[in-house]
């Protein structure tokens, strides 16, 4: 690819700028309130049953990949401060087909966790009671009734309509419930630490790790990988970002500490504060059979109801809140591949008053409707999702490093540290993911990504034969092997597939695997001037910073 217009035409976005209203806290709390969400009601549950005590081993380990992850996006948000960075800035590296392939997962996993959210919502609260006498939302296999359906609805026309009134209210909105969110856990764990706490649990049930490194790393698609996800969400609104060189990469790492911490801690009170007698013959059911909301269960039988009651409060906000929030960030990557035209240009059109996507936003609820339908429930998603994460965050250290190469003399407000260590070691953690996932949701996401190079061919034919750009298929031959490849290692693999690789040496293969992938990738990237002339197209035209003394004092 040698062409200036190679990266296509990105400044035809139809009316409007997106708006620079958002500081660092506003960003900050984008990336917290998506981290805190279903994932600390029900990921302690999940991940004890998979690992038992050794489920702290599992948050420890997933908190270090994520971390890394996190790191890697911080610079590159910092450095390319636009809006569905995780779709450009593989597009920057390598052009538009595998800009498309990153956005593409990007957007498919943004676009389903609001639903998640929702049915999580709904799930937690049918526990209740006079809620599941009175309110018929779930059927015994989990599946929405009508009555659910409406009320989920409700729910996904609220989001909506949040976030096509303007980015503020969003942040807004958003800060205000992220508070509640992180204050509710904080008291979970102070409460059930002091009302609770055997330390004996830590080795009941078969010893600290029952099911040995196998439930460790089982653990991780299980909940805890999901829970620790979303601190790229002010990475994705950084177009909308007043200071993104200084806020940004602040932004990603502070949330990604509050939420680390706060996760191993509601982990540790958890375990220790289940009865010890409901661990004799194992960790099958620590919390009784058939609870989905553990600790609202562990609260009532230590005599604080209170806290009960206000976990089922929060069983609604902060689900509610996360959904919320990725229904932004959906709206921003399919606004980003409208701009780039691997998508209809019609989703790059940004209200002129609200600077919002509107198209894009009014996509995500469509989408996020028929979510509803095939699937049964929380835990059928959470899997899916973990593994099209898993993708999405694996084009972040493989373009970083690309990008350090072809693009090294721009300015970088925040640097990561060992970059030429800890980039192959991000993607060698996305991919480890993608693997402990297990081989069912890995096919399916295959199936989800052929089915967007389907999208992705209809709307190029949509767009004037003189309007193309080339989709750059040698910087996108890596590709192919790369996605291939983990599924073949999966089905041959220890989770859900034949069990044909020894234990450990499967580990092995996929790293090995996994570097190999990484540094022929780097290998393949666009060349410096074709680099800079993309950066270049795509930040022209972005936003209209905002100049007004009122706006500084706008989250």
């Amino acid at each position: 690819m040698t062409k200036t217009n190679a990266q296509g035409n990105g400044n035809a976005t139809g009316a409007g700028h997106l708006h620079r209203a958002v500081g660092f806290w506003g960003l900050m709390f984008l990336s917290l309130g998506s981290i805190i969400g279903s994932g600390w009601l029900l990921g302690a549950l999940t991940t004890a049953v998979s690992a038992g005590p050794a489920s702290m081993v599992s948050w420890v380990l997933a908190s270090v990949m994520l971390v890394v992850l996190a790191l890697a996006h911080a610079e590159l948000g910092a450095t390319y401060p636009i809006a569905g960075g995780t779709a450009r800035f593989p597009f920057f590296a390598f052009g538009p087909l595998v800009g498309f392939t990153a956005g593409w997962m990007s957007w498919l996993r943004s676009v389903l966790i609001a639903p998640i959210e929702v049915e999580a919502t709904l799930s937690y609260l049918d526990r209740i009671g006079w809620v599941h006498d009175q309110v018929d939302m779930l059927r015994p296999n989990g599946t929405l009734t009508t009555v659910g359906l409406v009320i989920a609805s409700v729910f996904m026309l609220l989001f909506t309509f949040i976030n096509v009134l303007g980015v503020r209210l969003l942040a807004a909105t958003n800060s205000l419930s992220t508070v509640v969110k992180t204050a509710v856990p904080l008291l979970t764990v102070i409460v059930l630490m002091s009302l609770s706490f055997h330390g004996s649990n830590f080795t009941a049930g078969g010893g600290f790790a029952p099911h040995g490194a196998h439930g460790v790393f089982a653990a991780l698609p299980a909940g805890v990988v999901f829970a620790l996800l979303g601190f790229e969400q002010a990475i994705q609104l950084a177009g909308e970002a007043r200071d993104p060189q200084r806020d940004i990469s602040r932004a990603v790492i502070v949330a990604m500490a509050i939420g680390t911490v706060l996760y191993l801690l509601l982990q540790a009170a958890f375990l220790a504060a289940l009865d010890p007698a409901a661990l004799t013959h194992g960790w099958d059911n620590p919390a009784g059979e058939g609870n989905f909301g553990p600790y609202a269960t562990i609260a009532t039988a230590i005599g604080a109801g209170w806290l009960a009651t206000i976990l089922y409060v929060d069983a609604v906000i902060s689900p509610a809140g996360t959904g919320l929030v990725y229904m932004a960030g959906a709206a921003r990557l399919s606004y980003a591949m409208g701009r780039e035209r691997v998508l209809p240009r019609s989703l790059a059109r940004v209200g002129p008053r609200s600077g919002v996507p509107v198209v894009s936003v009014l996509l995500a609820f469509v989408v996020g409707e028929l979510a509803f339908l095939p699937f049964p429930s929380w835990q059928a998603l959470v899997g899916l999702v973990t593994s099209a994460a898993a993708i999405m965050y694996a084009f972040a250290p493989v373009a970083l490093h690309a990008l350090r190469l072809r693009d090294g003399d721009r300015p970088r407000p925040y640097r990561l540290p060992a970059w030429a260590v800890l980039a192959p070691m991000g993607f060698v953690f996305a991919n480890l993911i993608f693997y402990w996932s297990g081989y069912e949701a890995g096919w399916k996401l295959a199936l989800a990504i052929l089915l967007g190079f389907v999208v992705l061919a209809v709307n190029r034919r949509a767009v004037p034969p003189a309007e193309r750009a080339l989709l750059g298929w040698r910087q996108a031959a890596w590709i192919w092997p790369w996605l291939g490849g983990l599924v073949v290692i999966g089905h041959f693999g220890r989770y859900g597939g034949t069990r044909a690789l020894p234990e450990w040496w499967d580990l092995v293969i996929v790293i090995v695997f996994s570097l190999a992938v990484h540094y022929g990738a780097v290998r393949l990237a666009m060349p410096p001037e074709v680099v800079g002339a993309a950066v270049r197209r795509e930040e022209e035209g972005e936003a209209v910073p905002q100049s007004t003394a009122a706006d500084e004092g706008q989250s």
